[in-house]
């Protein structure tokens, strides 16, 4: 046992104590831990420590606390963990504070297809609202009916991350709101272009002088607003907000017992942690496809680096339930299927003949490892995934 750790129930009769008188004696100051270990910092949230079996009614007592005081997560060699937390107020650069007048206008640019070189593909045509800004499909489909290699992910949780794109490319929403709109599988648009059509539109004016002070349009001014509209956004279930944020009850006794599998068993919080559920890393999950039809490189295809092979950016969970299908690309297309690749320990492809000595083999993260959850297990930790 740790210091600093409640071990709940384990040396007192349930029926003598119940499980949430236990919880509150052992949280009382947080100074002493059972077993006479006192803490080496008083001030650190002492977690509790449920028995081998909980029951429902031990999971409601250990986590009716702060994150802080939760059973402690299971982490892979590697992880870099940040607690469970509701999500702060959206940051925005110095030079692009969010504002009211933007979002607007950002939304209003967000659905204008004239963004786009055919005049027929907005932002929104892949990260539609009514599909959790995803649009629902394996990959999207861009100029010319041209099928992109990846899944368009949820923009809604997108200004809580570090980094964006799948492959990482852009730093920041301002730079990532024009890749779309310049790459020809997508909008294949040409910024000179865009920036005349929209200043032609006389309506765009009071919209960019509400916005910025005067009615100028330019490809800046474009990207900021689309950045300030995509920081207004609020990613995840209701559901999911109302626990975080402190009613304990929110969840259901299945989705409860999922959280738990989720920070400990499946140790899915190695990779999904924080407020937004990513750990902004990229990880190889074993589904590059090396040399075969669908090869993707992905992290190496910015950075050159042989490790970066196959590896893709964590994707936060957030809203997950209504984004599908998942993986960089679409490959699965129920949340159930996914929980099942992780249980089997994700994918470790073998060189092929020739392939042996090739520096560029994509290499699976060691954190993917069998789980041997159980199948009740896996419909619990999917309920969780659904309420997220």
């Amino acid at each position: 046992m740790g210091v600093g750790e409640i071990p709940l129930l384990r040396h007192i009769s349930r029926r003598a104590v119940p499980a949430a008188l236990v919880l509150a004696v052992g949280l009382i100051a947080g100074a002493w831990a059972f077993d006479g270990v006192r803490a080496q910092d008083s001030t650190a949230p002492v977690r509790v420590v449920l028995p081998a079996n909980p029951t429902d009614e031990d999971l409601r007592a250990a986590y009716a606390g702060a994150p802080e005081t939760w059973p402690a997560p299971v982490l892979r060699t590697g992880a870099e963990f940040t607690e469970f937390g509701a999500l702060p107020p959206a940051p925005a650069p110095a030079d692009n504070p969010t504002t009211p007048e933007k979002a607007a206008l950002g939304r209003r640019l967000f659905d204008d297809p004239r963004l786009s070189a055919s005049g027929q593909i907005a932002c929104a045509s892949c990260h539609a609202q009514e599909l959790g800004f995803a649009d629902g499909l394996r990959t999207s489909f861009g100029h010319d009916r041209q099928r992109g290699r990846r899944n368009s992910p949820s923009v809604a949780p997108a200004a809580w991350l570090p980094i964006l794109f799948w492959d990482g490319r852009a730093g920041t929403l301002e730079a990532q709101s024009l890749h779309p709109i310049v790459d020809p599988l997508e909008m294949a648009g040409a910024l000179p272009e865009i920036e005349a059509r929209i200043a032609a539109d006389p309506s765009y004016a009071e919209g960019f002088r509400a916005a910025f002070g005067d009615g100028t349009v330019t490809v800046d001014r474009i990207a900021k607003a689309l950045a300030a509209f995509q920081r207004s956004l609020r990613p995840g279930q209701a559901r999911w907000r109302r626990f975080i944020g402190g009613d304990r009850r929110a969840l259901n006794d299945q989705q409860l017992r999922g959280l738990h599998i989720f920070r400990t068993k499946a140790a899915c919080a190695s990779c999904h942690s924080g407020p937004v559920f990513s750990d902004g890393r990229f990880h190889n999950l074993g589904l590059t496809f090396y040399g075969r039809e669908r090869e993707d490189l992905g992290r190496y295809e910015v950075t050159g680096l042989a490790g970066d092979v196959g590896a893709f950016r964590t994707p936060s969970l957030l809203g997950a339930s209504r984004t599908g299908p998942w993986m960089h690309n679409g490959l699965f297309p129920l949340m159930e299927g996914v929980v099942r690749f992780y249980n089997a320990g994700g994918a470790h492809p073998r060189p092929q003949p020739g392939q042996e000595n090739d520096p560029l083999f994509p290499k699976t993260d060691p954190m993917l490892e069998p789980l041997n959850l159980t199948n009740d297990e896996i419909d619990d930790l999917v309920a969780f995934l659904e309420a997220l």
